[in-house]
Formats: structure tokens, C-alpha cells, sequence
């Protein structure tokens, strides 16, 4: 699978003043705010329409582009999807490097605090349910997500653990939180899903600090 859908390639879509947009790259000027806004508008179509309906050609007509110019910057449209989940989760990265900021008795619960919070918030949450619905829903997607998770997050959190286990105990405290996210977040299933956040964290927090460095 390429990750281009049928009849994408290069079209030249008309601007709004009624001027034709120049095929390939863009002035100078334009790219670094060409690029944000195909980003912008992958992580739209994605959100919609999931990665199996979404397409090349229609991320291109979102962000007023031509196809062309969303494989100039970022290649396929699994490449498109890798770059729309490192941005969207890049907060979710964060937590590698402050949960063992402090005492490590305490990395449990900054670990779920951080979570979270990114769940909790309006802004990260409607990005991050976009990934896991795509992910759950289509391998290549699912790859992609993964490969993120691991490299990114897991082998770092990992690294900061002095247990031979280092990497399984990372694996369960993620997968601890990730299925809280899956039952409260894209389930929603009662009570958890309108469950106080604090009440959560305190009960879910002791188990975290226990795959991470309970015996």
C-alpha cells in the first residue's frame, strides 16, 4: 500500500482571488507556513475521516495546496500521518523527560498526572483521539504509532529505570494508561468516563509506580 489514493497527483487548485495556484514548490517565503498549514489540515482529515479514508489529494484541497506539494514535504501518505502524530503527541514526549524529575518514588504519579492531563485538555485531546482511532482501526496507522511510542517515549522511560526488566516495566505503566484513556476517552464507559480526573490519578498513580519500580 502507498498511502496515495487513486487519482492523486499534481492539480492545480484555483486560489480564492480567482488566480490559478503555480504547480510545485512555493516561493521561499512560503514554505515554512505551507508546511504547518498541510500539517494542520492532515491532522483534520485524519480526525474526520480516520487514515483508511483519508487521502493525499484531499489533505492537498484542505490546506489549499496541490498534491504535489504534500509529497514534496512529506512523501506518502503514511509519511504525512507520521508527521501529524509526532506534532500532535510531541506534548505526550515531554513526559520522558519529567517524570523522573524528582524522586523516583514519585515518577508513578507525575507520569499519570501528565497523561492525563494531555486526555483532560481540549487541545491535545481531540489530536490524540484522531491517533488512537486511526491506530486501532488500520496497521499501517497502527505501525506508525507504535514505532513513535517506542522510540520516543517507552525506550527513553526505560533508560532512567536501574532494573534488568527496564523496558517490559515502561510497556505495562504506558499500557496502564492507555487503557484508562481507551475506557474514559474513546469508549467512554460509566462511571469511569465522568469520573473525577484527581480521583483517578490517586487510585491509578500507586499501580503506575509499581511497574516502574515496584518488586
Amino acid at each position: 500500500m502507498t498511502g496515495v489514493a487513486p487519482g492523486d497527483g499534481p492539480d492545480t487548485p484555483a486560489r480564492g482571488d480567482g488566480t490559478t495556484r503555480r504547480r510545485g514548490r512555493p516561493p521561499r517565503t512560503e514554505s515554512a507556513g505551507t508546511r504547518d498549514r498541510i500539517l494542520d489540515a492532515a491532522r483534520e482529515e485524519f480526525s474526520a475521516r480516520g487514515y483508511e479514508k483519508t487521502s493525499v489529494r484531499g489533505i492537498a484541497k484542505s490546506a489549499g495546496v496541490d498534491s504535489a506539494l504534500v509529497h514534496h514535504y512529506f512523501g506518502t501518505k503514511e509519511q504525512v500521518f507520521e508527521a501529524a502524530v509526532e506534532v500532535a503527541f510531541a506534548p505526550a514526549f515531554t513526559v520522558r523527560d519529567t517524570i523522573f524529575d524528582g524522586p523516583v518514588e514519585e515518577a508513578g504519579e507525575r507520569m499519570t498526572r501528565m497523561i492525563i492531563g494531555l486526555w483532560e485538555s481540549p487541545v491535545t485531546r481531540a489530536p490524540l483521539l484522531a491517533i488512537v482511532r486511526s491506530a486501532v482501526n488500520n496497521e499501517i496507522a497502527a505501525g506508525v504509532f507504535r514505532r513513535l511510542i517506542a522510540g520516543q517515549l517507552l525506550r527513553r522511560i526505560a533508560g532512567r529505570l536501574d532494573v534488568p526488566d527496564a523496558e517490559l516495566r515502561a510497556e505495562l505503566a504506558a499500557a496502564q494508561l492507555v487503557g484508562i484513556a481507551m475506557i474514559r476517552y474513546v469508549i467512554k464507559v460509566e462511571p469511569l468516563a465522568s469520573a473525577d480526573a484527581e480521583q483517578i490519578i490517586r487510585r491509578v498513580a500507586p499501580v503506575v509506580q509499581g511497574h516502574l519500580t515496584g518488586r
